[in-house]
C-alpha cells in the first residue's frame, strides 16, 4: 500500500529543504503535486533562513522551520520527506520522530529512512537523464500520487510597476569559473538589449558579486537586494538571461522567456522548467560562446523586441 494511504487524515508532513537557491524553487513542484492529492495535509519546509522567501506566500505550504532539531519534533509530523539528503537533514529527519521518514535510496546514513525511494527512472519506467524538478516529484508518485504532469514552480510574487520601463534581467554570476559567461560579453549583449531590442538591462548579483564591469557602462545594478525583492523584479521581467544559478529557476517559476548558458552542468537537469526557454551548452567552452549565438537564441524567445519602449 502507498505511504500516503496510510497518513490519517489532517496529518502533518515535514518537508525538508535546506538549500540551495535553485533546489528550493525545484523543490515546489513536488510539494504542489503532494497537497493536490491530499489537500487535507498539513505540510511544513525546513529551509534555512536566506532561502525562507522561496516558500513564504506558498499556498501549498502551512509552516516555514528553522533547521533546528527542535523544530524538527516540535511539529510533530507523521510523515518526513528529506529532500536534501546530507548529515545534517539525515539528523533533522530523525529528530522528526515520524512514523514515516522518507529519503531517496542513494543518501547516506540509510539507517534514518524507513522508506526509500528509488531511482526516479525506475519511477517513471524510463531509462533517461531526468530533470532536477523531475527527480523530486518522483519521490511524491513513489509514495502515492498518482503520475501525471509536473506543473511549474511556484514563487509568490511581489508589487508590480515599480520600474516605468519594459526592462530585462541578466544576472552574470554564477557558483563557479565554468559557469561562468566572460563579463565583456555580458557587457555586448546588454548594450544590445538597451540599444536594439528597446529593453533596459538590470544586472543583479550577491552582495559579494562584482558588479563593476556593467556599472561602468552606466547599466542599473542590484547587489546584495533581500531576496523577496529580487525576486520582485524577476517576475515583472520582459527577459531573464544569465548563467545556470539560482535566479534562472525563480525567472523560469514566473513564467520569464529565458536564455541561460550553460558550462559544465547538464542542462537536461538544470533547464528552465516549463517556461519558454533557449539553453546554449558549452561544456568547458563557455568562454568560447560569442554575443551574436546569444542574441539570435534571444530573438527565438516570444520577447516583444521592438517599440517596446511605453
Amino acid at each position: 500500500m502507498p505511504v500516503l494511504d496510510t497518513i490519517p487524515p489532517r496529518s502533518r508532513v515535514l518537508i525538508i529543504r535546506l538549500r540551495s537557491l535553485g533546489d528550493c524553487v525545484l523543490t515546489t513542484p513536488a510539494i504542489h503535486l503532494l497537497k493536490r492529492h491530499r489537500p487535507d495535509l498539513e505540510l511544513g519546509v525546513v529551509v534555512e533562513d536566506r532561502f525562507r522567501a522561496v516558500f513564504e506566500g506558498n499556498p501549498d505550504i502551512s509552516a516555514i522551520l528553522e533547521p533546528s532539531v527542535a523544530g524538527a519534533a516540535m511539529f510533530r509530523a507523521e510523515l518526513t520527506i528529506n529532500f536534501h539528503g546530507g548529515t545534517r537533514s539525515a539528523l533533522l529527519t530523525g529528530a522528526s520522530a515520524s512514523s514515516w521518514r522518507v529519503g531517496f535510496g542513494h543518501f547516506r546514513k540509510a539507517a534514518v529512512y524507513n522508506v526509500r525511494v528509488p531511482r526516479a527512472q525506475a519511477i517513471f519506467g524510463e531509462e533517461r537523464v531526468v530533470h532536477t524538478a523531475e527527480h523530486m516529484a518522483s519521490a511524491m508518485f513513489f509514495l502515492g500520487v498518482p503520475k501525471g504532469e509536473i506543473p511549474r514552480a511556484f514563487l509568490r510574487g511581489g508589487a508590480k510597476g515599480r520600474r516605468e520601463l519594459p526592462y530585462a534581467v541578466i544576472h552574470p554570476m554564477a557558483s563557479s569559473a565554468a559557469k561562468t559567461w566572460p563579463a565583456e560579453r555580458f557587457v555586448e549583449l546588454g548594450q544590445y538589449l538597451r540599444d536594439s531590442a528597446g529593453l533596459d538591462p538590470l544586472f543583479i548579483g550577491a552582495a559579494g558579486d562584482d558588479l563593476a564591469p556593467f556599472e561602468a557602462e552606466s547599466f542599473c545594478c542590484l547587489r546584495g537586494a533581500p531576496l523577496g525583492e529580487v525576486m520582485s523584479l524577476i517576475s515583472d521581467a520582459r527577459l531573464f538571461v544569465g548563467n545556470d544559478s539560482g535566479p534562472a529557476h525563480m525567472a523560469a517559476a514566473f513564467g520569464v522567456p529565458s536564455l541561460v548558458l550553460f558550462g559544465d552542468s547538464d542542462p537536461r537537469i538544470w533547464a528552465p522548467w516549463r517556461t519558454p526557454s533557449e539553453t546554449i551548452e558549452a561544456g568547458v567552452a563557455l568562454h568560447a560562446v560569442g554575443v551574436d549565438t546569444a542574441i539570435a537564441a534571444i530573438e527565438r524567445l516570444p520577447v516583444r523586441m521592438e517599440n517596446s519602449r511605453r
